[in-house]
Parts: structure tokens; C-alpha cells; sequence
């Protein structure tokens, strides 16, 4: 997310010459998905769980991630193609952020706190991490922005695909037998 953050203005504004205002509705339109995904998964999550919510998310994350990254890179689409993968991409977040933080707490509900500080600390550290590296790779196009997105969108789906249980009861939250 701080990747976006950092990168549109410059993919936007300088390199698409978007005017400021229609580079605000832009980004209130990723706001709108982030809403509208959040309320899918409020309705979906008892039924799927959150775990499984979460893995669907990372990878619609991913996969908006490597489409931006191939529009950016090769200019193809143009504004759209900057747009769309980076709307599915901000979206996704939806299933991803409060159903990683609700199952790492859930995790481990002894050590709520510390899960929470650690939680916060990741957010932010990879959040540094990602907007400086666009700053750093930055070469005038929205390359960088885009690279970075699907880096760290491919490492969320690592992480949630390999790193998460996969058997999970959905009604309650529980750890379920295999």
C-alpha cells in the first residue's frame, strides 16, 4: 500500500499528466474497493473464514501485482492500464488486512498485545521498505511502483499460502482436525 501511495502521484500526475483532481478521484475510487471489499468479506467471512478470505485476497493482490508490473514495464494500456490492476490491487486489501491481524490474534490470544505491537511494526517496516524502494529504483517511469507492488504482493501470497494453516473450521475460527 505505501508503494501506491508513494508511487501514483508520480505515475499519475507527472507521467500520465492526470490533473490533480481527477488524480484525487483515482484514489478515492481504491478507497470505494477497499469499502466495498471489506463489506464482502464482513458477509462472507463466517461462512469461507478468515483464513481463507485472506489467501483469496493475497492472491487477487498478486495478481493485479504482476499485471501492473507488465503494463508498467511495457506501457501497455496506457492510463488504464495503470488504473485497473492498481483498483483490483488496493481492493484486495479488503480480505487482506483484517483477517491477517483477526488470525494472528486469534493465534495466539495470550499475547495479544505483543501480536498486535509486532502486527503494527511489520505494517510499517515493509510499508518504509516499500516506498523507499521506489524512491530509490525510480528512472521516470511507473516501472518501479509497479515492480514493487507485485514483489511485495508475491511475497504476501507466499506468506499466506505457506506460512498460514489451512485447516480452519469457518463458523468458529478454530483450528480443525484433519
Amino acid at each position: 500500500m505505501y508503494a501506491y501511495i508513494a508511487g501514483t502521484p508520480f505515475a499519475y500526475i507527472t507521467y500520465h499528466h492526470v490533473s490533480p483532481q481527477l488524480y484525487g478521484v483515482l484514489f478515492a475510487a481504491g478507497i470505494v474497493g477497499i469499502m466495498l471489499t471489506n463489506q464482502i468479506n464482513a458477509r462472507l467471512v463466517r461462512k469461507m473464514g478468515g483464513d481463507r478470505l485472506m489467501r483469496i485476497g493475497t492472491l487477487g493482490a498478486a495478481i493485479a501485482g504482476g499485471l501492473l508490473a507488465i503494463d508498467s514495464w511495457t506501457g501497455w494500456g496506457g492510463l488504464p492500464g495503470l488504473v485497473i490492476p492498481l483498483f483490483l490491487f488496493v481492493s484486495a486489501t479488503g480480505f487482506i488486512v483484517a483477517n491477517s491481524i483477526a488470525g494472528a490474534l486469534g493465534s495466539f490470544p495470550e499475547r495479544a498485545g505483543s501480536v498486535s505491537a509486532l502486527v503494527g511494526a511489520i505494517q510499517y517496516g515493509t510499508g518504509i521498505l516499500g516506498s523507499a524502494l521506489v524512491g530509490v529504483l525510480a528512472e521516470g517511469t511507473p516501472w518501479p511502483m509497479g515492480a514493487v507492488i507485485a514483489a511485495m504482493s508475491l511475497g504476501s501470497v507466499l506468506c499466506a499460502m505457506l506460512l498460514v494453516p489451512s485447516c480452519v473450521a469457518p463458523a468458529t475460527g478454530a483450528r480443525a482436525a484433519e
